[in-house]
């Protein structure tokens, strides 16, 4: 087969596997790189090579991995110009005295630690054509890494920006950074050279050369991003002097002694950090860095691989003591160099497992390493595995140490306090999920609708749920930006409600997500919410109305739900409640009778069935309808239906009214089958909008308080 089809088939193979082990890694709450990681090692001799060796022959033959080399050198060239371009200046604005010394404290313990045991590494992993101090030099190094962009992931997902935790973190985080490339730059000079004294011409002048970029080379910079400036846009021409820019310098790097990914990482960093350049830029050259060409270097870490060399008990023992000295030493030295700074016991322990995180920036130096020869395959695969352990146990150690419940960043508005001190209503909470504010106008008067007046309260929920591949949009900056985009577009509706003074009970929440339906259940347990009233939507490869997020969040919310399926009425005056004596069909009617009370103009039929002619009403519903007051009395219908086809006999009343309720129940056709889908017949032939009905708890009331309240109609 030609080398070039033979490439492109092994890139189609390792994009898929890796798109894949991604997905999985999501659904457990890890970040993409070690589903990535994993994948590359499954294609190796790990997994591949073990089960079927002809297959991997086959499909990874000796002469083409030369291809995948140069495949992943460009990857890499182009991924540290984007962690350099998303090294932010604002990240070292806070506490950086305290960043400083935890940073580096972070540093110097696992750094020492690992140079001592390479004392007793060294006879056992390497051998004499290694110089100790290269070993010793490339070991410390490897266990002091922190992975930034990782780091700055999880700080996002889990809504830590702006706090202290977070800040500090991110600061820590990158001066660590700093100071871990060039630390590494010192371990390459030295293995080149053999010998530190003869590194001091590749320092000398990898100093010069950062010291050019940082004044010239920023300066040139500077003109392109006023060019951009002027444009209000991203040209092609300005795009290509920038890659130029940062092919020229990894090339100048790689010359001067240290390594390609250098220079790239020195653009990065010094380029102008003006935001709509930097989002562009960003944005232009992730996908394809992200999708194609970083798996690439995934498949061919993972070729290099080789679990089975760990092929004695011993040797798992001394894969599991540098697993313990790198977490020892990157966690003990962040808990105590911050509980020496003044910070409380579980910030500085939560801080301690964020630096502890390694991920794709500690595959990037072992990469390097095993290039060199200064670690063994089987040191570099010990490593490997060190990396995925210490990445993969960051976000649970993280939740157990400094938990949701601890975090205080829901951006809503203070409440407005009662004017009096015994309020005419009681407070109502209705919670609505919001994907796009523009249409969902309608959703939100349902909502106010069931809610009623203030100090009654509705939380538009607008749940960011960032792209897994995406990295610029994980940083917290950027995710800043999209919350603040998101909440002035919720504003805009919530001023577009009428009259005026429904918008003083309307107060958005507005997070970043990782499981939105997950989140949206544990905001409404947080927000003491009363009902989640959710807007249906159509799954994209599915015709059940309730599947997808929707479903979840009606299956899972551990509150009462209501999914409102439009037909786009303008007005809500007539309602009809399809009732059959279920604690669904109850939520639906308190709901709709929360509506009666709120406007003294609406009007409610209930249709109710049963089974024989001179069959009675239901002990239930006539306690209901004869404790409410004599004017909303009178505003009530009771209908019977004796039909043996109870859903047509709803569907055809539908005509009459406004808005139809249903609960999820066998009768009116709503019924939860198997996987968690919901068969749907009453949403689709339905002539009015439909309501459709959860109740998670049958002792919840939603009029209770309504009763004790004066009616003046």
């Amino acid at each position: 087969m030609h080398p070039a089809i033979l490439v492109l088939l092994q890139v189609l193979v390792v994009i898929g596997l890796s798109r894949l082990m991604g997905l999985v890694c999501r659904q457990i709450k890890q970040p993409l790189v070690i589903g990535e990681i994993i994948a590359g090692i499954m294609l190796g001799p790990s997994l591949l090579g073990l089960i079927a060796p002809d297959i991997m022959t086959a499909l990874f033959p000796a002469e083409t991995l030369s291809y995948l080399n140069v495949l992943s050198e460009i990857g890499l060239i182009f991924f540290m110009f984007l962690i350099g371009l998303e090294l932010n200046p604002k990240y070292l604005s806070g506490q950086l005295e305290t960043a400083i010394l935890i940073s580096h404290v972070s540093i110097i313990v696992p750094l020492s630690l690992g140079m001592i045991s390479a004392l007793y590494f060294y006879p056992i992993v390497s051998n004499d054509s290694v110089s100790f101090t290269a070993f010793s030099l490339f070991l410390g190094s490897a266990l002091s890494i922190t992975a930034f962009p990782v780091l700055a992931r999880i700080i996002t997902e889990n809504n830590l920006q702006g706090t202290r935790l977070g800040t500090l973190a991110l600061t820590c985080a990158a001066v660590d950074d700093v100071t871990a490339w060039c630390l590494l730059a010192l371990a390459i000079a030295v293995t080149r050279t053999n010998s530190i004294s003869g590194a001091f011409p590749t320092i000398i002048a990898s100093l010069f050369y950062i010291i050019l970029m940082v004044t010239a080379g920023r300066w040139i910079l500077q003109k392109l991003a006023i060019h951009y400036q002027r444009r209000g846009r991203l040209t092609q021409w300005v795009l290509a002097w920038i890659y130029m820019g940062v092919v020229a310098s990894a090339l100048i790097t790689e010359l001067i002694g240290i390594h390609l990914i250098f220079g790239a990482f020195l653009v990065g960093a010094v380029l102008p950090k003006e935001p709509g350049l930097v989002r562009e830029l960003a944005e232009k050259t992730e996908d394809f860095v992200l999708i194609f060409l970083l798996p690439i270097f995934f498949a061919y870490s993972g070729l290099r691989t080789q679990i089975g060399l760990l092929n004695r008990p011993e040797l798992w023992l001394l894969c599991g003591l540098v697993i313990a000295v790198a977490i020892i030493g990157k966690y003990v030295g962040t808990y105590v160099a911050a509980r020496v700074s003044g910070i409380e016991k579980r910030e500085a322990s939560a801080l301690g497992w964020l630096m502890n995180t390694r991920g794709l920036t500690e595959l990037i130096v072992l990469n390097i390493g095993l290039s060199f020869g200064v670690i063994s395959p089987l040191l570099f695969t010990m490593l490997v595995i060190m990396a995925l352990v210490t990445t993969f146990m960051t976000s649970p150690l993280l939740e157990k140490t400094y938990p949701k419940e601890l975090i205080k960043l829901d951006v809503v508005q203070p409440e407005p306090e009662a004017i009096s001190p015994q309020p005419v209503t009681p407070s109502y909470r209705v919670l609505v999920p919001v994907a796009n504010p523009n249409t969902h106008k309608e959703l939100l008067n349902l909502a106010l609708a069931i809610a009623g007046k203030p100090p009654a309260v509705v939380h538009p929920l607008s749940l960011i749920e960032l792209e897994e591949d995406y990295l610029f949009q994980s940083t917290p900056d950027e995710a800043n930006y999209l919350m603040k985009q998101q909440q002035q577009r919720l504003e805009e509706l919530i001023q577009s409600l009428e009259p005026p003074e429904v918008r003083k009970g309307v107060h958005p929440i507005i997070r970043i997500a990782y499981d939105v339906a997950k989140e949206t259940g544990e905001i409404a347990l947080a927000d003491q919410a009363n009902l989640i009233l959710v807007g249906w939507h159509r799954p994209a490869f599915s015709d059940n109305r309730l599947g997808g997020r929707v479903g979840q969040i009606l299956n899972t919310s551990p509150t009462d739900v209501a999914v409102f399926v439009s037909k786009e009425q303008h007005q809500i005056q007539s309602l009809l409640v399809a009732y059959a004596s279920n604690i669904h069909d109850d939520l639906g009617l308190t709901l709709a009778l929360r509506m009666l009370f709120n406007d003294p103009n609406r009007q409610l039929k209930i249709l109710v069935t049963l089974q024989e002619p001179d069959e009675e009403f239901s002990y239930e519903l006539r306690n209901v309808i004869d404790a409410l007051p004599p004017p909303i009395q009178a505003r009530v219908q009771l209908i019977r239906v004796e039909d043996t086809d109870p859903i047509q006999a709803v569907i055809e009343a539908s005509t009459t009214v406004d808005l139809t309720i249903a609960g999820t129940s066998r009768t009116w056709g709503i019924e939860r089958q198997t996987l968690g889908r919901y068969t749907d017949q009453l949403a689709q032939d339905c002539h009015s909008s439909l309501l459709i009905t959860r109740s998670y708890s049958q002792v919840a009331s939603h009029i209770a308080s309504l009763l004790q309240q004066p009616i003046n109609q």
